[in-house]
């Protein structure tokens, strides 16, 4: 990620802050614009175009989508249009990201989205079927999104329906696993959270997460953890964390893998 396309993330996450809470519908607005505007690289050009104000940028919106999307959708679109992307494609991915953060922001705290889009994506993963059926470039967008709403309406919260629709739609290259786990540490960061991955070789009780969110508060500088746990056989014992970009692996499998290349070398 270019340095451009992180600052004009902060911005449109600022613009979020400084609109306040939007309605979800705002949020589908959004990703349908995401979808509209990934069809055609002429407006895609136009949007991120450095030469046009904000004032251009709002009157392109306006004109384009006009009454399809709400005022508040627009502003936050105009927002994201006005700022400097290092690529078209950052800037797809940054109005996806405005997007799941207003799904997140329009539901209720009691409602975890991550968690479902985390139990949605090791349904999938469980489904070879199901994944080719939501994966595949030979698909259309449309039956993958009925296939969705089959799956999940009245199951989960109307923003995870959302962001999912939304996802097996635009996947930009992007396996439906790495999205799919992508928006849920989008949601959670959008509420103050940090996830960690925990795999085990069994799960892992009340006492046993709460003394891990103890551990890994060091780590993160005391940010609240939000867990994503799996079990895996295959980890033999311990357990391995990931957060973001940092593992911290202390299964036994890690350890003997270690031992075998030492002993190769």
């Amino acid at each position: 990620m270019g340095s451009a396309t992180r600052e004009a993330l902060t911005g449109t996450r600022a613009a979020l802050t400084a609109l306040g809470r939007a309605d979800l519908s705002v949020a589908e607005d959004l990703l349908a614009a995401v979808r509209a505007i990934h069809g055609t690289s002429q407006l895609r050009s136009a949007l991120i175009d450095n030469e046009a104000d904000a004032v251009q940028k709002r009157a392109l919106v306006d004109a384009v989508f006009g009454s399809r999307i709400s005022a508040d959708a627009a502003t936050l679109l105009t927002s994201a249009a006005s700022s400097r992307w290092s690529s078209g494609h950052d800037f797809l991915g940054g109005v996806e990201d405005l997007g799941i953060r207003v799904a997140a922001e329009a539901t209720g705290d009691d409602i975890e989205i991550d968690a479902e889009l985390f139990a949605f994506e090791r349904t999938v993963a469980a489904d070879a079927g199901l994944e080719l059926a939501l994966g595949s470039k030979l698909g259309s967008s449309a039956a993958k999104a009925v296939l969705v709403d089959r799956l999940l309406v009245g199951k989960v919260s109307p923003a995870t329906v959302a962001i999912v629709r939304h996802l097996v739609q635009q996947p930009r290259g992007r396996r439906i696993g790495e999205m799919l786990r992508h928006a849920a540490s989008v949601v959670a960061d959008q509420r103050g959270f940090g996830i960690a991955t925990v795999t085990t070789a069994v799960p892992l009780s009340d006492a046993q997460l709460a003394r891990l969110e103890q551990g890994l508060a060091a780590q993160t500088g005391g940010r609240r953890i939000r867990f994503d746990t799996i079990v895996d056989p295959t980890v033999v014992g311990g357990v391995r964390v990931q957060i973001g970009d940092d593992v911290f692996d202390g299964s036994v499998a890690s350890r003997l893998s270690s031992l075998r290349q030492q002993l190769a070398g």
